[in-house]
């Protein structure tokens, strides 16, 4: 599938791009009206597009039957916001399973509008890297692809140079999310797209939510010859809360890589350890990331944005002593959030969706 040279560039000029929950009601059914308001949340952030289907989103919905109307919805709403902005905005649908699914999703997503397809290698956990290959260029025939490396804490698999080496020779590759929250992993990823020789052509993203400034920072130097390598921006969901201050984090970014300036830098290496923090808080690292949804979900409850912490499954919630860790990093670090630009905007995407009238 030929790629839009648009599309290409735009990824590469660096994007906020949160990857969106999922609003429940209490009975755990999607409510449509709040998944609405998260999305033009988003929109009115400023952020470059959205990530839906995704990990954040809940992988469980393909189970629940919420796949196609969680797509549907979001894309009908980021069109309508589209429409009222100059820009262009950027739709990444998640993409999983065997390859009989994995291409269904990616038929579907792009038929439905969306650019990109996050590839998850998830459920092809025992598959050989020639067999993981043959899979992405099946998928890549139906959407271009968002490669994705999901730490293996949360479901992911190991995926080695080789691999990305070689899946950077797929042409309708745009960009690769890098999380698997290790510093060597990431490193390996960086020297393939060095080695490629693609580094003007497939955008890198960070997903590494506890690494995000250092990522979005340096420089990698790496390759054979040695190649400069940055990452563009960042597909997370660290970003799914206080989106309007991501943006405004990636563009203090973007202005210090244009004009330098150590002290700047030194400053957003301590706003990036704020961050991590955080980041540890929502993601709830102490205990193995068990209550990293319900944690994203918790803060945008506090906001307003969603009725409650409702996953799809009645088990997943807060781990102990977790809404504590929240608070105290609230209290800590209150320039990390956009509590008072949602609170003034609140009403406004909570009304009724235009995208859903039409």
């Amino acid at each position: 599938m030929a790629a839009s040279e648009a599309l290409r560039s735009t990824l590469l000029s660096g994007l906020v791009i949160p990857a969106h929950p999922l609003a429940l009601t209490p009975d755990r059914r999607l409510d449509e009206r709040r998944q609405a308001a998260l999305t033009r949340y988003y929109c009115d952030a400023g952020a470059g597009g959205i990530a839906v289907g995704v990990h954040t989103t809940q992988f469980a919905i393909r189970e629940a039957g919420l796949y196609e109307p969680v797509l549907r919805l979001a894309i009908g709403e980021l069109r309508a916001r589209q429409d009222e902005r100059d820009r262009r905005l950027v739709a990444v649908a998640g993409v999983c399973g065997a390859t009989q699914q994995a291409v269904s999703e990616a038929g579907l997503a792009c038929r439905l509008g969306y650019d990109l397809g996050l590839l998850s290698l998830a459920a092809l956990r025992d598959a050989s890297t020639a067999e993981l290959i043959v899979h992405c260029r099946r998928v890549a025939e139906e959407i271009p692809l968002f490669g994705f490396y999901l730490q293996p804490a949360v479901g992911g698999r190991a995926l080695d140079y080789g691999f990305w080496r070689e899946f950077l020779e797929i042409d309708a590759v745009l960009a690769i999310k890098v999380a698997p929250f290790n510093r060597y992993e990431t490193l390996a990823v960086a020297r393939a797209l060095a080695d490629s020789g693609r580094s003007e052509q497939v955008a890198l993203y960070t997903g590494n939510d506890d690494s995000i400034v250092a990522d979005l920072l340096t420089e990698f130097d790496v390759g054979s010859p040695p190649r400069r390598i940055r990452f563009s921006g960042g597909l997370l969901g660290q970003w799914a809360v206080w989106t309007r201050s991501a943006v405004e984090l990636l563009d203090a970014v973007k202005a210090c890589r244009a004009h330098g300036g150590a002290s700047t830098a030194l400053d957003l290496l301590r706003l990036g350890a704020q961050l991590t923090d955080a980041n540890a808080a929502l993601f709830d690292a102490a205990n193995g990331f068990a209550g990293c949804i319900a944690g994203i979900h918790e803060v945008l409850r506090r906001q307003g944005l969603m009725s409650g912490r409702y996953c799809l499954d009645s088990r997943e919630d807060l781990s102990p002593g977790q809404s504590a860790q929240i608070d105290r990093v609230l209290a800590a670090y209150p320039g990390l959030t956009d509590d008072a630009f949602v609170a003034e905007n609140l009403g406004r995407w909570l009304e009724p969706s235009r995208a859903r009238e039409a």
